[in-house]
């Protein structure tokens, strides 16, 4: 089914929704709590997408990487400026080297490397914290323009 067949969708997200990531159903029920989330914050259907990609790509690297993560939504309001916010965190094996990562074609899985490079280019704010051995967070937002 399609991600926006009506009898497949989650119920939006609200503050501080989490998301279990373990399996790809996993992936596109973030996938499609986030654009519902957007959508609902009034973010334009092409902005709603971007969001949705960008959930994506986190989720699946935490099912490659992790195994097991979480992704955590925030709608966020600053001096009446709205953005939604995008935290996705796991206890995986880290990544040794985060500068090395965030370059295009960088890839540990034979992948085209443009993951997280992709993300930070979707996104307006890209923040990644990651410990070999502890785990990963990478926190994104999207400000509505």
């Amino acid at each position: 089914m399609a991600d926006d067949d009506p009898a497949r969708k989650p119920p939006a997200a609200s503050n501080g929704t989490r998301v279990k990531i373990e399996t790809d159903v996993d992936i596109v029920t973030a996938r499609q709590m986030g654009r519902a989330l957007a959508a609902q914050m009034g973010f334009g259907p092409s902005v709603s997408t971007v969001v949705s990609m960008a959930i994506s790509e986190l989720a699946r690297n935490i099912v490659r990487y992790a195994t097991r993560g979480e992704i955590t939504f925030n709608p966020v309001n600053v001096n009446g400026k709205s953005s939604l916010e995008i935290v996705a965190r796991d206890d995986g094996p880290g990544i040794p080297n985060v500068t090395q990562a965030m370059e295009d074609g960088y890839s540990t899985s034979g992948g085209l490397g443009m993951g997280l490079p992709g993300v930070k280019r979707l996104m307006d704010e890209f923040e990644i914290v990651s410990e070999v051995g502890r785990g990963t967070t990478v926190k994104v937002r999207k400000w509505k323009t």
